[in-house]
């Protein structure tokens, strides 16, 4: 670097450029190669992170490709601190009797933990890892969604499952996104679980949408619902001020954990 403070654009590919070469990089770390502040830095990794350029983890960042990768459910072990908060969050707006239905992803995994051993409570799902832990669950009544399991989500999709869900009405939905953005709305990259995923939406009284700050301002190939089909955002407390405020902006409740 020059004696000169570098523009916003030259910092922020110093940090692509990082990210790809070591993997993860630090922000005081970042600092102090760049010469710039701390806050700098922090205002830099957001702007990124609401690009989908990468994820934001306690101290500084590590890459995320946001355009076709889709990590497996089991491989997906960043900021599950914020996760199990969201959960735990999320956990308030299960009925204590009635009916719900778990998305597949990492967060509903988390939330299928906490479940409450009482009450008179029927579980939907179409994630495999989801069913398999409440089976251990014997107050619960459980039921999996057939169809084609897809290996990535471990869920199951396809024809099977649609007609499954087109015939459901359940209390309260706790969906999983890949993205939501107030331009797409809520996006997923696959088009067949995009379409589970949207069936999903139709057949909640009430849709609450489960995700981490790393979701929020990205888009993801397929579309499966809009803005006007959330209900409630449950994310961490470390989401973006900026775009919390246009998600509220544009009528969507949003709650931090």
């Amino acid at each position: 670097m020059t004696g000169r403070a570098p523009f916003s654009a030259e910092r922020r590919r110093v940090i692509l450029d990082a990210l790809r070469t070591r993997g993860r990089v630090g922000a005081a770390e970042i600092a102090d190669e760049l010469g710039v502040t701390g806050e700098t830095v922090r205002r830099d990794l957001i702007a990124l992170e609401r690009e989908g350029r990468l994820a934001r983890v306690h101290g500084g960042a590590v890459p995320l490709d946001r355009t076709v990768a889709e990590p497996s459910v089991s491989a997906r072990v960043g900021l599950d601190g914020e996760k199990r908060r969201i959960a735990r969050a999320a956990l308030a707006h299960v009925p204590a009797s009635g009916t719900i239905l778990l998305d597949a992803g990492s967060t509903t995994v988390r939330l299928a933990e906490l479940l409450p051993a009482t009450g008179d409570l029927a579980v939907f799902t179409n994630a495999l890892p989801i069913a398999t832990h409440l089976l251990e669950r014997t107050e619960l009544e459980v039921h999996l969604l057939g169809g084609r399991m897809r290996r990535p989500t471990e869920a199951s999709v396809g024809p099977w499952a649609g007609a499954a869900l087109r015939d459901l009405n359940v209390d309260v939905v706790f969906a999983g996104v890949n993205g939501i953005s107030l331009e797409r709305g809520l996006t997923t990259p696959d088009a067949a679980e995009a379409e589970v995923k949207g069936l999903m939406l139709a057949a909640g009284r009430r849709r609450i949408v489960l995700a981490d700050r790393t979701k929020l301002g990205v888009a993801r190939l397929h579309r499966h619902g809009g803005l006007e089909d959330v209900d409630l955002l449950v994310t961490d407390d470390e989401a973006d001020d900026e775009a919390l405020a246009a998600l509220r902006r544009a009528g969507v409740e949003v709650e931090t954990a």
